[in-house]
This record gives structure tokens, sequence and C-alpha cells, in this order.
């Protein structure tokens, strides 16, 4: 009987439409939501056809920045801000720590399958907590101890993908000449 060698695993390919039409002549909260979801599908279409070894592939030294330190850092930010500072859910840290909060994006030992299904679940869980609420419902930030509001945590998440995102480009291109818009 011949030996069968392992498959190796790869990021799932996602389609990703340029534009989030829905966007384009939506109200407030479902344009918001338009692009936050474009953003987030982006990230992932970055990461989309490469091997766990690809995803984590520093970009240049001595930066330790990757596609996969990129998902799980947003899998950590999207915990932060929807689910711990808005919701007041308390569910802990996903790969920082108190020590070392930039933790996320050591992936030497990294499972980039499991990471990658981490940032869904969380991803989806923030889907749940924001569901019918109003961009206008405020909550007391409680590391900076300001009121704020649900339209500026999404403001702030749409423009922390955006310049990650920006990121993901030249990591992707770096990787294997891929470039996209």
């Amino acid at each position: 009987m011949a030996s069968r060698k392992p498959m190796t695993w790869t990021a799932p390919e996602i389609a990703r439409d340029p534009v989030p039409f829905s966007a384009l002549a939506a109200d407030e909260r479902a344009s918001a939501e338009a692009w936050l979801d474009h953003h987030r599908r982006t990230l992932l279409w970055k990461c989309g056809g490469l091997t766990a070894e690809q995803l984590k592939r520093r970009s240049v030294e001595p930066s330790g920045l990757s596609l996969l330190g990129l998902v799980r850092h947003m899998a950590e930010v999207e915990r932060d801000w929807f689910r711990y500072r808005f919701a007041g859910e308390r569910p802990g840290y996903l790969y920082c720590t108190d020590d070392d909060l930039n933790a996320e994006f050591d992936v030497a030992g990294a499972d980039a399958e499991a990471d990658l299904a981490a940032y869904a679940r969380e991803v989806e869980l923030v889907r749940k907590v924001t569901a019918g609420r109003s961009l206008d419902e405020t909550f007391l930030d409680p590391r900076r101890g300001i009121e704020m509001t649900l339209r500026w945590v999404y403001a702030l998440m749409i423009q922390e993908y955006a310049r990650h995102n920006g990121h993901a480009d030249l990591l992707r291109e770096r990787i294997d000449g891929a470039i996209g818009h």
C-alpha cells in the first residue's frame, strides 16, 4: 500500500465584490455594515489560497507583520471594541495577554486554520451583539472612561480594516505577486 502525503491546508478562496453596492443607496446603518463587511471580506480575500506557512510569512525584517497576524489582530480588535467595550462582555483575550498586548502578531506556533475559524466566530458574535442596536446607542468606554456611540465604533473599525487591508495588499504581493483592488 502506498503511503499518502498529507494534504496541505490552504485558506479558502472567497468571492468579493469590488464595491459593496448595497451601501450606495442604503441608510446609515446598512451602509456602515456593508462597508465593514466589505473590509472583513477583503482581509479574507487577501488570505485566500495561501498555505499556513505563507500566511505566517513576515513582510520585511525586522517587522513581525504577517497576514495571519493581521487576521488574529482584527479578531482581537473586533472582540475588544464590540463585545468588551460596547456590549460590556468580559470575553478575555484570544491571543494577547496583559503582559503582551501584541501577542497576536507572534504567529510562529500558530494554527492558521484554527485562527481563521476563530476570526469567523468572532465576526459572527459581533453581528449578534450589534443586531438591532442603534448607532446612537452610547456606552462608557471602560479604558478611557468616556462616553462613545456605536456609530463611532463602526467608523473606527472601518478605518482599522482599511489601514490593515493596505498592509495586506503589500504582504500578499510579497508572498506570491498577487495584486488586487
